[in-house]
């Protein structure tokens, strides 16, 4: 049927839906309701059923990959969702090789490395004509294969290290905020660490700090790659791979390692839950996904984030009517 319609005698009838797959006891029901004549689509030798197009491609796309779990077939439709918190990998060019071999053949994803809580909608695979040529389809699987999985936490515990300027005590906002960052791909914050923003007592910290991940938020901005900060990681054996980055906000990031830890240090704005350039490497971190100095200056292109509320120079300024 290309249109649903009603069947069977008046009162006592029912509907045969679009999609179906008429049999004689359909002719003779929607006889019975007067209907001489109904539109169908009549699958051509070697065509596939829409639901098991949509099912042989979803398998496709996971195919020797894991984190994704696959939903049932419905109307040429089929879902990946995510069996665990995560990050989407995904071979963005295999994606779309194979959404170019027929138009009805079509997968539809969340942007790559995109963060998923569990039994997120990660992708819909949706077979858009009620039948596809098998040859077609088999040219769209073997494009999509293997090009979707889902990586999970590869630490359970990271460590920050918050500076101190003056005596003023630190409120605990910035260290929450990563807290709740971990959370949400199964990880955890070591005990917390308060140090005078001073190279000497940074370095001490990061050499002692337990976590897999270092972290470092600072009461004062590093705004250059000679900072306290970067500079307290040099003191401490580690390298300072990288300094800046083009999202926004978030550029005053840097990135290293010591002793084959990840060391992050993060721009005052992850003290705030919003979305910044240091979500984006941290993820990757915890996630064990390689961060190379190319790959943070190449998320510049959709790096222009939501402004956040607390930040110390908002892009414009408000102005007030009547103001000068």
């Amino acid at each position: 049927m290309a249109h649903s319609a009603e069947a069977g005698p008046q009162g006592q009838g029912h509907r045969i839906a679009k999609g179906t797959r008429l049999t004689r006891q359909h002719v003779i029901e929607l006889s019975a309701r007067g209907v001489a004549e109904v539109v169908v689509a009549r699958p051509e030798p070697g065509d596939v059923e829409e639901d098991m197009a949509a099912q042989r491609l979803a398998q496709a796309l996971v195919a020797g990959r894991r984190g994704l779990r696959l939903g049932g077939a419905a109307r040429g439709r089929v879902n990946l969702r995510a069996e665990h918190a995560g990050l989407v990998e995904m071979d963005v060019a295999a994606v779309t090789a194979a959404n170019h071999i027929d138009p009805g053949i079509t997968v539809a994803t969340v942007p790559a490395l995109q963060r998923m809580a569990e039994n997120g909608l990660v992708a819909t695979i949706k077979i858009i004509p009620y039948a596809v040529p098998d040859a077609g389809l088999r040219l769209a699987c073997d494009k999509a294969a293997g090009a979707m999985g889902l990586r999970g936490a590869q630490i359970a515990a990271a460590s920050l290290i918050e500076t101190q300027v003056g005596s003023k005590a630190l409120p605990l906002k910035g260290r929450e905020a990563i807290a709740q960052r971990l959370a949400r791909l199964g990880a955890q914050l070591s005990p917390r660490v308060v140090v005078p923003h001073q190279v000497a007592p940074i370095a001490d910290a990061l050499a002692q700090a337990p976590g897999e991940v270092l972290m470092i938020l600072t009461g004062s901005a590093t705004s250059d790659p000679r900072d306290v900060a970067p500079e307290a990681l040099r003191a401490a054996g580690g390298v300072v791979e990288h300094y800046g980055m083009p999202v926004d906000p978030g550029n005053l990031l840097f990135l290293g390692h010591l002793g084959g830890k990840p060391v992050i240090g993060l721009p005052g704005c992850a003290r705030s839950l919003a979305m910044n350039g240091a979500d984006w490497v941290l993820e990757r971190v915890i996630c064990g996904i390689e961060v190379s100095p190319r790959d943070i200056m190449g998320m510049g292109v959709g790096g222009l984030l939501k402004e956040s509320p607390a930040r110390g120079q908002p892009r414009e300024r408000k102005t007030v009517k009547g103001a000068p």
